[in-house]
């Protein structure tokens, strides 16, 4: 029983290793210009390095993004840029192999592209991790 829960565990590191850098988009948009807009990428990194390197990152490079909270033991930090509201979780998959989302609700006829994949980008490129949108 213990081999198989290794050998699954080792099969699912692999896949998450594969897709590593390979950002997904998923949105929602209804008729009044409300919804969603989330982004996720695997990094080959330490969650908690990665949650250190986006709360920084927003702290000194972003005077336009609130910090609402922030949370280190859950890798959560909550921020807004004017009625956008956004959250960003880095979650531990292995040692060295995380899972990075970043969720914002979409306000009128904005677009929320520029807030969850550009904030995945700037996360990759300051872990230098090459990171690309995948076309799906």
């Amino acid at each position: 029983m213990l081999f198989t829960a290794v050998a699954a565990q080792a099969q699912w590191v692999m896949v998450a290793k594969a897709v590593s850098g390979r950002v997904q988009r998923m949105s929602n948009n209804s008729s009044n210009g409300a919804g969603y807009d989330v982004a996720t990428v695997v990094l080959m990194a330490n969650a908690d390095k990665v949650y250190q390197t986006a709360l920084t990152s927003l702290k000194t490079n972003h005077p336009e993004v609130t910090i609402t909270s922030s949370d280190a033991r859950k890798h959560e930090i909550k921020f807004s840029k004017g009625a956008q509201i956004a959250s960003m979780q880095a979650t531990p998959l292995g040692k060295d192999l995380t899972q990075l989302v970043v969720a914002s609700n979409l306000v009128g006829t904005a677009d929320a592209t520029p807030v969850v994949v550009e904030g995945v980008m700037k996360v990759c490129k300051q872990m230098n991790v090459v990171c690309t949108l995948s076309d799906q």
